[in-house]
């Protein structure tokens, strides 16, 4: 882990494996498990009783202050998607695309790539607040979810939508501070029943540098087709770094699970450049997405069909 004043906004908490990831999404599946479903309507979902933040939310609120603004004073995490100085071919899209959905950023020692990963099935997103969540700001980040769900429905072609059922919900969006550690954990073993104590406690404790968090993956039976899904958003952070959190968290949860210093202009590369989804990752998206690749596919096996997708998309000639 990178040391307590990173340079990055984002820190991406992943499986270690492609098998670790199968191990903790496996159980979700088994309803007859499921001891700690939290059922609808809560009275805590729909009148928290707020409390002032903790000496340790209210010092990490400072903290992420402090560093986005540092960041933006750099130039940094641009909302602009890129411009005539960020060029991208067929080629790049090709390789970069390679790297990021083919490959973990704390996968094996080895570098080797894995299995294509992204969704089967519907996804279904729920946005769920912490007691420590104004109600101001839950309409704020609801409304960035609502919007960005139907964004990346329309350009991949797939279900993606919104919930406000916790049956129907498979991938479960967290805004929570560090005062909310019992409803967080409440909340992930709704979808993932079977989590582990460790990982759990990631989810309930994360580390200072640990800013979004997502975990994402399918059966044991069919691990590269996702059907579960987290993301814990930090409620300490200020707009545009939850914003940010929601757009990385979500398209790495959607099967874009790697990042890439290559990548240009895009939020998949840790230096945090860019902040809000681009147009060179939309087209990632489409590519991930697009009839012609299927979940499980090796790198190999999808090279030649990635490369035809990535002239298509961009109209340039092979």
């Amino acid at each position: 882990m990178s040391s307590p004043a990173p340079s990055s906004l984002r820190h991406l908490w992943r499986a270690t494996s492609a098998l670790a990831i199968t191990a903790l999404v496996a159980g979700c599946i088994d309803i007859g498990q499921r001891t700690s479903l939290v059922p609808p309507n809560r009275p805590s979902d729909l009148a928290p009783q707020r409390q002032e933040p903790s000496a340790e939310s209210a010092r990490l609120s400072r903290y992420y202050a402090a560093l986005q603004q540092d960041l933006l004073t750099r130039g940094l995490m641009r909302i602009d998607g890129g411009g005539p100085e960020t060029p991208y071919d067929a080629d790049d899209l090709r390789e970069n695309f390679e790297r990021i959905a083919f490959y973990d950023e704390y996968g094996s020692a080895s570098g080797t790539a894995g299995a294509l990963g992204r969704w089967s099935g519907p996804v279904r997103l729920r946005a769920a607040f912490g007691p420590s969540v104004s109600p101001e700001q839950r309409a704020k980040d609801s409304a960035t979810l609502e919007a960005y769900a139907a964004r990346l429905a329309r350009l991949t072609g797939h279900p993606i939508s919104v919930t406000n059922s916790p049956a129907r919900t498979n991938f479960l969006v967290l805004f929570a501070s560090q005062d909310d550690g019992a409803f967080v954990a409440e909340q992930v073993k709704t979808v993932l029943p079977n989590i582990s104590g460790g990982d759990l406690d990631v989810f309930v404790r994360p580390p200072q540098t640990y800013y979004c968090l997502v975990r994402a993956g399918g059966v044991q039976s069919e691990p590269s087709a996702y059907s579960r899904g987290v993301a814990l958003i930090r409620a300490e952070h200020p707009d545009l770094a939850r914003r940010s959190c929601i757009h990385e968290e979500i398209a790495q949860g959607l099967g874009l699970r790697n990042d890439s210093q290559r990548a240009r202009p895009s939020i998949f590369n840790d230096d945090d450049e860019f902040a809000l989804l681009t147009s060179h990752d939309e087209k990632l998206l489409q590519i991930l997405y697009d009839p012609r690749l299927r979940p499980g596919m090796s790198a190999p096996e999808a090279r030649p069909i990635v490369r035809q997708i990535a002239y298509d998309i961009m109209g340039e000639p092979k």
